[in-house]
């Protein structure tokens, strides 16, 4: 295998449990790793507040999140892609027309969570989300980094990226939701960026994911790797299958074939 100077993996279903832990084995694995001096990434839909959780149990130098929106080297902001706010507006009202008025809506900006609906929500997304209803335009003045849907109709979420230029727009194989976001608010393109600004080679990079928007990170990085859980599209572009994420399949990966 090719000599492997940054390690990049997806949290949900991958690194993480299914119960939204990390175990102590993946930990120490990571540790061992950063003693090397192999850097150590998070790349995430999740956005920057919702990782926090998860850094000190695992201390990563990098943190790509929002999808690919943010790219967080050594603390430090490297590059951020947002909509803008008129953009930002026009996918919310457009959202709103396609899907009904009473439409789940979650909203990421660089620091906050807001979501429509304050009880009986559909998923467990975030627990530290702020209440907006996304209607009255003229209080939030906020840029979105990622904004999710609540709808599996794939001609409703393209009528909704439709609403936008450059619009990336992918569903969630576990939940009846879409993503959307800027064109270049994608995993496998901040990864390109941060590849440039680091210098470190795509091809001695690794990438572990599991769903539809892991795809493109799996097919960029010199070695992918998909979780025996992952959806069958994923395990098609990979190089590799490892264990399920609650067997610490990327762990497992990384003692066997990096340490």
């Amino acid at each position: 295998m090719t000599t492997i100077k940054l390690i990049l993996t997806d949290l949900d279903e991958t690194l993480l449990h299914s119960d939204k832990t990390i175990s102590d084995y993946s930990a120490k694995i990571f540790a061992e790793c950063q003693k090397k001096g192999i850097l150590v990434g998070f790349c995430t839909s999740r956005g920057k507040p919702n990782t926090d959780e998860f850094v000190g149990k695992i201390i990563p130098e990098i943190i790509i999140c929002n999808g690919g929106a943010c790219i967080y080297y050594k603390n430090e902001l490297l590059h951020c892609a947002s909509f803008s706010f008129e953009e930002t507006k026009s996918i919310l009202q457009t959202a709103y027309k396609v899907c009904g008025q009473d439409c789940e809506i979650t909203l990421d900006t660089i620091d906050k969570i807001y979501w429509n609906k304050m009880n009986d929500k559909s998923t467990q997304y975030s627990d530290m989300s702020l209440y907006d209803d996304f209607k009255d335009f003229s209080k939030f003045t906020e840029c979105a980094m990622k904004i999710c849907v609540q709808t599996d109709d794939a001609q409703k979420a393209k009528l909704i990226s439709q609403s936008v230029p450059d619009c990336d727009y992918l569903p969630f194989s576990d939940i009846p939701w879409y993503k959307f976001s800027s064109g270049t608010a994608t995993k496998e393109h901040s990864i390109k960026v941060l590849s440039e600004k680091i210098q470190i080679p795509l091809e001695q990079i690794i990438a572990f994911g599991d769903d539809f928007n892991d795809i493109g990170m799996l097919k960029l990085c010199g070695t992918g790797v998909a979780m025996k859980n992952a959806i069958p599209q994923v395990k098609e572009v990979a190089d590799f299958e490892t264990l399920s994420n609650n067997e610490d399949g990327v762990a497992k990966y990384i003692e066997e074939n990096i340490l």
